[in-house]
């Protein structure tokens, strides 16, 4: 057995089953963007890119956390044997509030978004509304799911999820229908289908249950909503900033999208163990199991930095090539430029592990800091003078490799300020270096 299946083996049970429709789901990404890069004009395609690095950055910004918190808490009160359903209809009128909210801020602004992302192709604005619609769904039953452990469900929704990206993707090439429009409607079709398929098993799944308090639900989340949409922001702020300061740059932009996808198959293998990882860390963190807790965050590490190498050197080496092959990307980009992507990818996943052990620990604030120094150097690299290509790829690696310093630092140094009082005195990884 490899070492890396012997890491795998000790992270919590479930991540076989996730994995399976993690694997498709990350290769519906491939499939629905290769085959729009090959229909495409170049104009377009760099439509469908930006409005796919919003949803991939603003839209699960928003609503990831959702999922994040439901996990945490389902999990939480399963080890004490109580219901999940309060959770769940509260859940649901969070999620419409705040997809309502965001619904009504593209309608009021679709104009400045449509003439500032995409070329002023105003359709394309009720696309992306249509993806957030997709993502409230898909965060909110998957939180219920992953926190009571239905995982297969979770791989089911995946998987569904995935297949009709590629079905839909494949089947707007075979018609013709070479339009960014019709591309960019996969992104909401797949994920509303793909819950319907799993609705049922959600509802019985969440049993009735003791009521849940509304600060329970949204005492972290408004931090958490904050730290996801900088992580997501910093993730895919290669191809914002390049469509921002260089508009002109359809090439590169087109490009820098294509080498983010590859250079983040990590990050889709990852996704894989996230809910069942943070679902593990919320039980233990329950019962007070601190071995055990700290047991798993240790093996997490290691376990994403054996996945940034595996998926990292290839990248670098044959990157270039691939995204010509795989998604007719313009040959712009360099080994330097691939190295800077997998490194700030690693620094990424370290920093989405230690994260999770902070946010379980209730120490929403700590997180919402690391990825608040994250964005600060970022920013300040890509405003840097010179290329905007090695701006765009190193201001990711820094970016990253500061938040990850912040969190390590955090977890463990010998005292902090906890977000919320806790009747567990000390800081779990601080008390086990004591």
């Amino acid at each position: 057995m490899t070492p890396l299946a012997r890491l795998a083996r000790a992270l919590p049970p479930g991540m076989a089953a996730v994995a399976a429709g993690t694997v498709i789901l990350g290769a519906a990404s491939y499939v629905h963007l290769a085959v729009a890069g090959h229909s495409l004009a170049t104009v377009d395609m760099a439509r469908v890119s930006v409005l796919w690095t919003i949803v991939m950055s603003i839209g699960m910004g928003l609503f990831f956390p959702l999922e994040q918190e439901l996990t945490r808490i389902v999990a939480a009160r399963a080890v004490h044997g109580e219901g999940a359903r309060p959770v769940l209809r509260r859940a649901a009128v969070l999620a419409t509030g705040l997809l309502t909210a965001v619904l009504g801020l593209l309608w009021i602004f679709a104009r400045p978004i449509a003439d500032r992302c995409f070329h002023g192709d105003r359709p394309m604005v009720w696309a992306l509304g249509g993806a957030f619609a997709g993502l409230a769904v898909t965060y909110t039953t998957r939180g219920i799911l992953a926190g009571l452990g239905r995982f297969t469900a979770y791989g089911t929704q995946l998987a569904v999820d995935g297949g009709l990206r590629i079905v839909l993707a494949l089947l707007c090439a075979a018609a013709g229908l070479n339009s960014a429009l019709a591309f960019s409607l996969v992104l909401t079709l797949a994920p509303l289908l793909a819950c319907a398929v799993t609705l049922p098993t959600t509802l019985r799944a969440s049993k009735p249950g003791a009521p849940t308090a509304w600060p329970d639900l949204v005492r972290g989340l408004g931090p958490l909503i904050g730290s996801t949409l900088l992580a997501q922001f910093v993730v895919n702020a290669a191809v914002l900033s390049t469509q921002l300061l260089a508009p002109g740059e359809v090439a590169l932009v087109a490009a820098l999208l294509n080498a983010l996808v590859l250079a983040r198959v990590p990050l889709f293998v990852f996704a894989a163990l996230q809910a069942s990882l943070l679902s593990g860390l919320a039980g233990a963190d329950a019962a007070g199991d601190r071995e055990g807790f700290l047991r798993m965050l240790r093996r997490a590490c290691l376990v994403v930095t054996a996945l940034s190498c595996l998926g990292g050197v290839p990248a670098v080496l044959a990157g270039s090539w691939l995204i010509r092959l795989l998604f007719a990307a313009p040959d712009v980009l360099t080994r330097a430029d691939f190295l800077w992507l997998v490194l700030g990818t690693l620094c990424y996943l370290l920093a989405q592990v230690l994260g999770q052990a902070l946010m379980v620990q209730h120490r929403h604030r700590a997180q919402l800091a690391g990825w608040l120094t994250g964005t600060a150097v970022l920013v300040a690299v890509t405003l840097l003078p010179g290329d905007i290509a090695l701006r765009a790829v190193a201001s990711f690696a820094a970016g990253t490799a500061a938040t990850a310093l912040v969190m390590l630092w955090t977890l463990v140094r010998r005292r902090g300020d906890r977000d919320v009082p806790s009747d567990r005195p000390g800081e779990l990884l601080g008390s086990a270096t004591r």
